[in-house]
């Protein structure tokens, strides 16, 4: 991915218990997985994915049965789109992140091409999209709002769930949204706010998607906001191949180590676990609808 760098260290975690219920990774970066190479530092596992087939075949036995492969880039939604289309178990969005807008020399263009492939039936949502003022100063600040307003039109044209990037930017998120109009469905990936951000998220009817950041140690305001959220407001995600979740942070992330978070989700809500596997599950088909 152009907007991140490999930063992962060590061998891929080794497999979990599956889930007594089903359910999907919400968002994923298959391509990066896969792209490696990881600085191999040891530890217990091995290697990681080798093909997509195997990706999959990793996290169907893992009890993930359902992948949402995310779009970062014109490249990078090409090929979900394509993955998605030979690949019932996978299903794409498209976009630009929010990173790349300021950096790209024909915006219009690129945003030209994702509308275009936003057409596409295995296409289900566009993003990630949204702000980032982590990475982005603000200097790049005009072309991430131009691209996130341009990607909100894109998804109400189209009848897809708006899955929002958003780093040290919740104030301008929500007012960017308020001023455009939420699409339908509206999907906060990798959950990074606290519990009274989560009630604003809450009120406007989004979902809230908790990466493997939920088990950090220093994420307490994530756990409080994961304890408020309704469960026909959950998804989970890995956001692969980073964000691993306890206790193999800093190691790759990929779709068949969802369990370790969903399991840590069930501990902080109190759920029971298939009772919030399947809410997880019936949330996803809301967001992107059957894969299948």
């Amino acid at each position: 991915m152009s907007a991140r760098k490999h930063s992962r260290q060590g061998a891929f975690p080794p497999a979990t218990e599956p889930l007594p219920v089903a359910v999907l990774d919400s968002h994923t970066h298959i391509d990066i997985t896969l792209d490696g190479p990881y600085e191999s530092m040891g530890g217990e596992g091995g290697a990681g994915p080798a093909t997509v087939e195997d990706a999959i075949a990793r996290a169907t036995a893992a009890g993930v049965d359902r992948l949402v492969q995310v779009g970062v880039d014109v490249e990078s939604s090409r090929w979900g789109a394509e993955v998605a289309e030979r690949h019932p178990a996978v299903l794409a969005t498209v976009a630009l992140h929010p990173n790349d807008a300021p950096r790209l020399a024909d915006l219009d263009g690129a945003l030209r091409e994702i509308e275009r492939l936003a057409a596409h039936p295995r296409v289900r949502g566009i993003g990630e999209t949204g702000l980032d003022y982590f990475r982005t100063g603000d200097e790049g600040r005009k072309a991430q709002h131009e691209s996130f307003r341009a990607h909100i039109a894109i998804a109400k044209r189209h009848g897809k769930t708006l899955v929002i990037h958003d780093r040290d930017a919740h104030d301008d998120i929500l007012r960017v949204i308020d001023e455009e109009g939420a699409p339908d469905q509206v999907v906060m990936h990798c959950y990074s706010g606290d519990e009274e951000f989560a009630r604003e998220c809450l009120d406007r009817g989004f979902l809230l998607s908790f990466a493997g950041t939920v088990t950090f140690g220093n994420a307490g305001h994530l756990r409080r906001a994961a304890a408020i959220t309704p469960l026909d407001a959950m998804l989970v995600e890995t956001d692969a191949p980073f964000l691993t979740p306890m206790p193999y942070r800093g190691r790759p992330n990929a779709s068949y180590l969802i369990p370790l978070t969903v399991r840590a989700l069930a501990d902080v809500t109190g759920h029971d676990l298939a009772a919030l596997c399947a809410a997880i599950s019936a949330n996803g088909e809301r967001a992107f609808g059957p894969w299948t």
